[in-house]
């Protein structure tokens, strides 16, 4: 998927509404955070950028995966 944003202030707007810790993707799924390195090991959910002991991730990313 292709985003694309026509002010500083529009991709602001995104990151607040649509990036995710690790925590908040746990609490979407309803999952241990141990599950959720788990999906990230096998690929099945992708984090948008790695920290040492955390995660972002993009809320429609772990929506979708949470209907599969």
């Amino acid at each position: 998927m292709e985003y694309s944003f026509r002010s500083k202030e529009e991709l602001l707007n995104f990151i607040a509404a649509e990036v995710i810790t690790t925590t908040e993707a746990l609490e979407i799924l309803g999952c241990s955070r141990q599950y959720i390195g788990q999906l990230v090991k096998d690929e099945k959910l992708i984090p948008i950028k790695r920290m040492h002991n955390a995660s972002l991730f993009l809320r429609s990313d772990v929506a979708m995966f949470k209907r599969k």
